[in-house]
């Protein structure tokens, strides 16, 4: 293991961290008599970031000492512990149980739950008088959420969603078994209950998408096209340290969240200026729109409820990154706390975007023009039906975009007797109307820690003597002062966007420095303000919340979100309205993807895009990008 000196304090835990810090865990069990091992699972290990100020003190040659933390779950009394292990000291720091909270479920435990339903005479009956070959049936495991039944209450559930395979090979997708759902304890894997709301015709349509399918009818006129860099990337890499032009970055990766910024800067006038101190997408849900008995708990928190970094994929097959590519690896764990490598999680590229200025000067025939080239740190996760690429771009004007990429396949009923919650997408298929929602924690520190935030509207000004002929306008900037003022919609009408600025820094004209939050699709969620998925991700009714920094305020439905009634989180913690002027800010952006299903999104979707981008706003005295170099006379266009 490398010593404290030799490693920054962000790099993520290695193997041999890991393997260190559940052999601490195991000892303490021991200690405290807390055996059998076996009955024990590790939904989370992953490094214990050093405090703020620790980090952004730090120096090369710096003795940090380094940490992991743990969630542990023990099987037989259901009870959750949190851990910090001491991986300098080889001593275990804290140890805490945690009440009435259900941690992430983990992709074994829903390899074991389906074989307990498999197994279970009961679910073999429904499958009987439905005329289906059990050998056939796929049970797809879905946290159960929570909806006031006292029964349960305590109980680590899951429910399960049940569909058909046409062969082996077959998009069971497109096959659902409407209204039979296995309810499972997690904890003991019994089959607590099957509800079986009656047998409804099962779609006849495989519904196939894979290349196997269709080796016979792809395109035959599509020609190559490369992307090569015969000297190599522009990009440098030191650990999980990257530089490419005139940006400075570090990466991380957790369990949770998948891909994670720190330290976000950018090169200028020989001074590394810092932006984001850390940033990733924090949580994110996913609320159907079907009120009928078998749809209404169709509501995901993918971060809470599963982990998009435990689901990221290993991007070695197919093309999910092209050109020059530099992979990372996410070092992480399986349920039993046995280090788990996804190779290959997290790829960086660069990539040509077009025109990044031009002007023509026609009297003197002149032409400038520069192409912009951006950098792609991204990753993709397969949750459930769907799958997510979450991409952050860098341009070399110093704008920061995020975008996710929605693929996949749709979540579909049979069609029944109410269409109208749903689009018909093939026949007897009805893919459920449903919205995604991602929450965004952007620690911001715009050339230093200090920072506000301001909304800014555009107003028309009165037709009058000041604006006789009615084409006045301009941008109004509203100070941000407090956490319940800075609770805010979108509203494209007037133009709105949020600027973070840093009062304490001006620019060549004595403006404030800061980036601009520009949002890009959005919407609000359609669920009542009492349903239980409204109550427990309260975060969705607003798109802006900002707060001041505390290092135990990471998630915006709180750290515990499966099977929990709500509450926490945002909503919770704005309560106090602490002040957010001229302080160590975070913000959160809030943003949504409306997705009506059609037709042409089965039986496999075309990527949807949604996300939003941070801009420079007088961070620079001019153009940053004056000095990237035209392109060379081998790449000129004719």
């Amino acid at each position: 293991m490398p010593s404290p000196s030799s490693v920054h304090p962000l790099e993520p835990l290695t193997a041999a961290e890991i393997h260190t810090a559940v052999a601490l865990v195991r000892a303490e069990q021991q200690a405290q008599g807390l055996l059998p091992a076996q009955r024990w699972r590790f939904p989370v290990v992953t490094l214990q970031e050093p405090p703020k100020a620790v980090v952004q003190a730090y120096q090369p040659g710096d003795a940090v000492p380094r940490e992991a933390f743990l969630v542990l779950l023990d099987n037989q009394t259901g009870q959750v512990y949190e851990a910090t292990a001491s991986l300098t000291d080889h001593t275990i720091t804290r140890w805490q149980h945690l009440p009435d909270v259900q941690p992430n479920i983990m992709a074994d435990e829903l390899e074991e739950c389906e074989a307990a339903v498999h197994a279970h005479p009961d679910f073999l009956a429904a499958c009987q008088r439905r005329g289906l070959d059990p050998a056939t049936v796929v049970v797809d495991p879905w946290a159960i959420g929570h909806f006031g039944l006292a029964d349960e209450v305590g109980q680590r559930l899951s429910r399960c969603l049940c569909y058909v395979r046409s062969t082996p090979d077959s998009n069971f997708y497109s096959r659902p078994i409407d209204g039979l759902v296995p309810v499972v304890d997690l904890n003991t894997m019994t089959v607590v209950r099957i509800e079986d709301v009656g047998a409804v015709p099962v779609p006849p349509e495989a519904g196939e998408y894979a290349r196997e399918f269709y080796k016979d009818e792809f395109r035959q006129d599509l020609k190559p096209l490369s992307i090569t860099q015969p000297d190599g990337p522009s990009f440098t890499v030191e650990g999980h340290l990257i530089r490419w032009q005139r940006w400075q970055i570090r990466i991380g990766f957790t369990p949770r969240e998948g891909l994670v910024l720190h330290q976000v800067g950018y090169e200028d006038a020989g001074r590394l200026r810092p932006i984001l101190y850390r940033a990733s997408m924090a949580e994110m849900v996913v609320p159907y729109g079907d009120p009928r008995p078998q749809h209404f708990r169709k509501n995901a928190f993918d971060l809470g409820e599963h982990g998009v970094g435990m689901l990221a994929n290993s991007l070695t097959n197919g093309c999910d990154c092209f050109g020059e590519i530099r992979y990372f690896d996410a070092v992480l764990t399986d349920s039993r706390g046995q280090v788990a490598i996804t190779e290959n999680a997290v790829c960086l590229h660069e990539e040509d975007f077009g025109i990044l200025w031009k002007h023509t000067d026609w009297r003197r025939d002149h032409v400038d023009v520069r192409r912009s080239r951006r950098l792609v740190l991204s990753f993709v996760a397969t949750v459930d039906n769907y799958e997510y690429g979450f991409y952050w771009y860098f341009y070399q004007d110093g704008t920061i975009q995020y975008e996710i990429k929605l693929t996949g396949i749709l979540l579909a009923a049979a069609l029944a007797d109410e269409p109208r919650y749903g689009t018909l997408v093939a026949p007897e298929v009805n893919a459920l109307n449903h919205q995604h929602f991602f929450a965004m924690r952007l620690d911001l520190d715009v050339d230093g820690t200090e920072n506000s935030v301001y909304e800014v509207n555009s107003e028309a000004v009165p037709l009058g003597p000041e604006n006789p002929y009615g084409n006045g306008w301009y941008g109004v900037s509203t100070l941000l002062e407090t956490e319940q003022a800075a609770q805010r919609l979108i509203d494209p009408l007037v133009g709105r966007y949020w600027k973070v600025v840093n009062p304490h820094v001006q620019n060549r004209l004595g403006q404030p420095v800061g980036f601009k939050l520009i949002p890009g699709e959005n919407v609000l969620p359609f669920a009542h303000p009492e349903a239980p998925i409204v109550k427990r991700a309260g975060f969705i009714t607003r798109h802006l919340w900002v707060t001041p920094y505390h290092p135990d305020e990471n998630f915006p439905a709180g750290p515990y979100p499966n099977q929990h009634p709500g509450g926490e989180g945002l909503p919770k913690w704005t309560q106090g309205d602490r002040p957010v002027d001229n302080t160590d800010v975070v913000v959160w952006y809030v943003f949504g993807h409306h997705h009506i299903p059609r037709p042409e999104d089965w039986p496999v979707m075309p990527v949807a895009y949604s996300g939003f981008t941070l801009k420079p706003l007088g961070f620079f005295d001019q153009n940053p990008a004056l000095d990237v170099p035209p392109s060379p006379p081998k790449q000129a266009c004719h």
